[in-house]
């Protein structure tokens, strides 16, 4: 099973993917943590990744183009996988498409968790992640069992560099401009599944798990 959940940045895409893994045993690929392991590590990739991060723009198609083909040809993915954060632009789903292609592989549901922009900037600075798995928690909405802890690994639960009104700001714009049109593409390949972002965390799982079957 192939998934893509998709959705502006703070729409719960990172909390739901913990489930969905721990329901169907499936990797998340989330291109944002593979970027942010660039950066800590003061790669190459890393670095020129860093620049457009934080002012937060997009990074290259070229760097993510490359990031997703190393990752789906990995052992895990043979049974399938969730990619969250990624295609970003038309440029990069018409690259995965073709990419998919070449590893003979499908895109099988794109699961849009729809929230508005005025519950978004609230919803990301209040998020918390784990420093070791990437955990996402909320200090209000979903608080973990003990503070500052990972409820999954016991890590140490960090706010994101990026994870500021300014940033959260540009990235909705960077968002409405050029990912947003993905919905319509997706939409009209019949693969798109709507749900409520807004609703309780147990009630969108709910949902999700319906749509999957």
């Amino acid at each position: 099973m192939n998934i893509m959940l998709f959705g502006a940045p703070g729409a719960g895409k990172g909390t739901q993917a913990k489930y969905i893994i721990d329901r169907y045993g499936i990797p998340q690929i989330s291109t944002g943590d593979i970027l942010r392991e660039a950066i800590s590590q003061g790669t190459a990739m890393g670095i020129e990744a860093k620049k457009y991060m934080d002012e937060g723009k997009l990074v290259p198609d070229s760097t993510m183009i490359g990031i997703i083909r190393d990752r789906l040809k990995e052992s895990d993915c043979k049974k399938g996988f969730i990619l969250d954060g990624f295609p970003r632009t038309l440029a990069q789903a018409e690259a995965l498409e073709q990419l998919l292609k070449e590893l003979n592989m499908n895109l099988d549901r794109v699961i849009s968790l729809n929230v508005p922009d005025e519950l978004i900037v609230g919803r990301i600075i209040g998020r918390r992640v784990c420093s070791k798995c990437g955990a996402s928690f909320h200090v209000i909405n979903n608080p973990p069992k003990v503070d500052g802890i990972c409820d999954y690994c016991g890590g140490e639960l960090i706010m994101r560099k990026d994870d500021n009104k300014e940033t959260v700001e540009k990235r909705l714009i960077a968002y409405h401009e050029q990912t947003a049109p993905l919905f319509n593409f997706y939409k009209g390949k019949g693969i798109m599944s709507e749900v409520d972002g807004t609703a309780e965390i147990s009630e969108i799982t709910k949902k999700i798990f319906e749509i999957l079957g």
